[in-house]
């Protein structure tokens, strides 16, 4: 497919939506898989490509060894398929009123004078529209995912996996419920972001893509009809596994796309995962924890000069909302088909693209939020040094075990830790006389008196260390 004519090339003259204007440059690799113009590329391809087999496996009597320029005839058409040819693929379907029909005569006209001629009528032979419709969707899906998406979605989790390393040991105040909470790390957090996103990230890298070629109802009925002593399950088989696609014995008219909707819940998920992690980094901006870089020239607010807002975040978040709702609803739309056929599929899926490419957009924005940010160190120590009522976790803790082992004066440790701590403010000086008053074990005295804010962060750097693929 790497031969083929690029569609990212052939720019609309005024974009309706903003994939296809304003964000172009960001999406544009996923035009090439899930336009218009690459689905009836790959209806050729199916098309072109049952011809061969039909050949290869000599199903209809009649048929012989193709030579090899004649093969490469054949492939020529879908890889050739350029400005021109879509233009003429239009031009037939304004007849056809039918855009799948419209594709076998595209190819018949270039089968016109050719050794082929005599062997036109395979094109498309035994076959339904939705034989050919679905190989195209999955191999179009397989192509966004695979060459696009997967790559973009990996490079990012790469980029939050290496913010979680260089941070690993960067002490942060933790917020639970907007609360002061137990420390931890900044690199622990983004590590957390990291290892949910590379879950999802290994569900859609082991996705299958099912296809069928089975004829109107699934049936084989034509096939067996036309020529009956052909083996029509395992020619079905073998061309749905040689386009690289896992077949699916039994289906209506249409595949059933369930493997769709699997793999749109996997994406969206992806996507909800993200959308928290820019929904943090936006958080964290605002708190002073990031600084981000000046670009040159650009301007945060057109009446506050010195504003640098976190737009990379927000425009995330926007996108990866339409890209969860779209996928969401092709998930729950394509899984149903009225008894053997309807067409609300053919309509929904032609929105798959737009659905990939807003998620693409977010990964994007995403990645160049991520470079902008630098980490402040000094906020998140002062933040860190103002919250000293955050030991009482660990110092209500100690007086527990001591008092299992044995320790007296231990009595209603948290209770006294929440007198201690609860709505007031507390320093370091606060902290150690409570400890200092307490009739622990020198060992376990000392190790509290020496605690701070900023190394009460237990493990932290080294579950980055040994959990962050």
């Amino acid at each position: 497919m790497n031969s083929w004519t690029s569609l990212a090339a052939l720019e609309p003259a005024i974009a309706l939506g903003p994939l296809d204007g304003r964000y172009r440059g960001a999406v544009a690799p996923l035009v090439d898989h899930l336009s218009e113009p690459a689905l009836n590329r790959l209806r050729l391809h199916v098309e072109v490509e049952w011809f061969i087999h039909l050949c290869e496996t000599a199903a209809v009597p009649g048929t012989r060894a193709l030579t090899a320029d004649e093969v490469a005839l054949l492939r020529g058409i879908p890889a050739g398929f350029d400005a021109a040819g879509i233009a003429e693929h239009a031009d037939i379907e304004k007849v056809t009123v039918h855009d799948v029909k419209a594709v076998e005569y595209y190819i018949k006209r270039r089968l016109e004078g050719t050794s082929l001629e005599p062997l036109s009528e395979l094109v498309h032979f035994a076959c339904t529209s939705e034989d050919i419709n679905n190989l195209s969707y999955a191999l179009m899906v397989k192509g966004a995912v695979q060459d696009v998406w997967l790559p973009a979605a990996t490079a990012l989790v790469g980029d939050v996996a290496d913010l979680a390393r260089a941070a690993k040991a960067t002490p942060m105040l933790s917020r639970t419920h907007g609360q002061t909470a137990t420390p931890t790390t900044l690199g622990k957090e983004f590590a957390v972001l990291a290892h949910r996103l590379g879950r999802q990230l290994r569900r859609v890298e082991g996705q299958e893509y099912l296809g069928k070629i089975n004829g109107a109802t699934g049936t084989f009925g034509a096939h067996t009809a036309a020529v009956p002593g052909t083996d029509w399950v395992t020619v079905s088989r073998t061309f749905v596994e040689g386009l690289g696609l896992t077949w699916n014995p039994l289906t209506t008219q249409i595949e059933s796309h369930d493997w769709q909707a699997e793999l749109y819940a996997d994406v969206a998920r992806f996507g909800r995962i993200l959308h928290n992690l820019a929904t943090d980094v936006w958080t964290y901006v605002s708190l002073g924890y990031f600084a981000q870089a000046a670009v040159k020239g650009a301007i945060g607010s057109s009446a506050m000069p010195h504003k640098i807002n976190p737009i990379r975040f927000e425009n995330a978040e926007a996108n990866l909302e339409i890209s969860a709702a779209l996928l969401d609803t092709l998930g729950a739309t394509l899984v149903t088909s009225r008894l053997q056929r309807d067409l609300t599929d053919s309509s929904s899926q032609r929105n798959i693209g737009t659905a990939f490419g807003h998620s693409l957009l977010a990964i994007d924005n995403v990645r160049r939020g991520l470079k902008a940010l630098t980490v402040n160190e000094g906020a998140l120590a002062a933040d860190l040094d103002s919250s000293w009522e955050v030991l009482a976790e660990p110092i209500q803790s100690a007086m527990r075990a001591a008092a299992i082992a044995g320790v007296p004066g231990m009595e209603n440790p948290y209770e006294r830790l929440k007198d201690l701590t609860r709505g007031q403010t507390i320093d370091a000086e606060a902290i150690r006389t409570f400890v200092g008053g307490l009739e622990l074990p020198a060992e376990t005295k000392e190790r509290l008196a020496a605690l701070t804010p900023g190394t009460y962060v237990g493990l932290a750097e080294q579950l980055v260390d040994g959990y962050l693929a």
